[in-house]
């Protein structure tokens, strides 16, 4: 063999394609021990893991079907498992933006605070440590999940209700009319259920340092002082914030979500449980950012009322005064970062929450609509 054959053969072993580029002579041993190395190793045993999760997750599923039995669409077993998904999606995604929610509370109720948000965050993490950066996760948790449960719950619950009463082609026809209509219905409910949690949460956030050291114990200190008045001082901007975001993020994933099986080939039932729940994150994050857009200025004033209201001040008494203070300009503040914070949200949870409808068998939400026409 020829000595520069064999540096060629010692760096081919090195390179990242193995023996890229160089033809085996007709004949010619191979080497003692040689085998076919992987091209990219780190690339499958990431593909091996992938595959493992893969496995695992229909292990799981099959057994949580089995132990489930058959769940019929719209029966209450259906509405249960969507309500426990719909808790999972809000609960966990929603905890696990707290320090984003932090200094979007912190700059809404004082916009003079920080001067960004990586300073804020760099602000607090150095006063208030790493536990500071989480203030408020508690009610957050339990406020959200409890929200998440009523509200995809409900959602499915009226949009049922809804296309019964109406009846199925004035539903189908008026389609978007119906997630509105459901959506609003489902959140008048939920918030009522989210917003001691969100009174707890804002004021916890807002205090400097937090006199409110855990969640069940802040409900107790606020019943004591003000009644169980106090807890929902908040609800009607609650309202006006949330109604109006869960009207655009049920009615815009569902139009987005069907607009882009629209334009994918085949139809939505040809793509695998991977692809619909990206079509599912994609079609949430969308929808995210308007919800971001519509809700804001409603949800500087859940802010400003949970923290800045005065004992015995009337709501529309206390609107004037905080307006007055702010201006317009004033509830905008804060509307990048929720931008961010709402779009990775409503994507989180849409994908969560489909991917346990999969997980018990069910199909994901939207872009079940009518056949693609086909072209001659």
């Amino acid at each position: 063999m020829n000595p520069s054959d064999s540096i060629v053969n010692v760096l081919a072993a090195r390179h990242p394609l193995g023996r890229l580029g160089i033809q085996e002579q007709p004949g010619a041993e191979k080497p003692m021990g040689a085998s076919r190395r992987e091209p990219f190793p780190a690339w499958s045993a990431i593909d091996e893991v992938k595959k493992t999760a893969g496995h695992e997750f229909e292990v799981a599923s099959q057994k949580a079907q089995q132990k489930a039995g058959h769940i019929e669409p719209w029966s209450a077993k259906y509405y249960a498992a969507c309500t426990f998904g719909g808790m999972l999606a809000c609960g966990l995604t929603h905890a696990a933006v707290t320090p984003l929610d932090l200094i979007k509370c912190r700059r809404q109720v004082d916009s003079k605070l920080y001067t960004s948000n990586l300073q804020a965050y760099s602000k607090i993490r150095a006063g208030e440590g790493l536990r500071g950066v989480f203030t408020g996760w508690g009610p957050t948790l339990f406020g959200y999940s409890a929200q998440g449960a009523f509200k995809y719950g409900g959602y499915e619950f009226f949009k049922k209700f809804y296309a019964d009463l109406v009846g199925q082609e004035r539903a189908t026809k008026y389609k978007t009319s119906l997630y509105l209509v459901a959506s609003a219905s489902a959140e008048l409910i939920a918030d009522v259920a989210l917003c001691p949690f969100e009174s707890i949460k804002v004021r916890m956030q807002t205090t400097i340092p937090p006199d409110i050291k855990g969640t069940f114990s802040g409900i107790s200190g606020v019943v004591a002082k003000e009644g169980y008045a106090g807890l929902y001082k908040g609800l009607y901007p609650l309202w006006g914030r949330q109604i109006p975001y869960t009207m655009m993020k049920f009615a815009s994933f569902e139009t987005i979500v069907e607009t882009i099986y629209h334009n994918l080939p085949g139809q939505k039932s040809d793509y695998g449980k991977g692809a619909q729940t990206a079509v599912a994150f994609s079609g949430g994050y969308l929808a995210g950012i308007l919800c971001a857009a519509v809700s804001h200025p409603a949800d500087v004033m859940v802010s400003k009322l949970n923290a800045n209201r005065l004992a015995g001040e009337a709501f529309g008494t206390a609107m004037s005064r905080i307006y007055g203070d702010i201006g317009f300009r004033g509830l905008w503040n804060g509307l990048p970062v929720r931008i961010v914070m709402v779009g990775t949200l409503t994507g989180l949870q849409w994908m969560i929450y489909d991917s346990f409808k999969i997980f018990m068998g069910l199909p994901t939400t939207g872009g079940g609509g009518e056949e693609k026409k086909k072209t001659q």
